[in-house]
């Protein structure tokens, strides 16, 4: 699954992302979301994008197209 298809609230634990580009795999890593790090999504905006997740108690704005290439597993 995807991490732009989890629903307000639900929980999951990243998996990989693996279809991002180096630099911006790095500065995701860099915020805290690395594999095996649970993510909860808080909510999207209004129009979809962007999204709110809190990984490690750190609440970010990650764009859908970024998200989209994040796997996940649902907890």
């Amino acid at each position: 699954m995807k991490l732009s298809q989890l629903q307000q609230g639900q929980k999951a634990t990243i998996t990989s992302f693996t279809e991002l580009s180096n630099d911006v795999r790095k500065k995701l890593m860099v915020m805290g979301l690395l594999p095996q790090t649970p993510v909860k999504l808080i909510r999207k905006a209004p129009m979809g994008d962007p999204l709110q997740v809190e990984v490690r108690g750190v609440s970010l704005a990650v764009r859908v197209n970024i998200a989209d290439a994040i796997q996940v597993e649902v907890n």
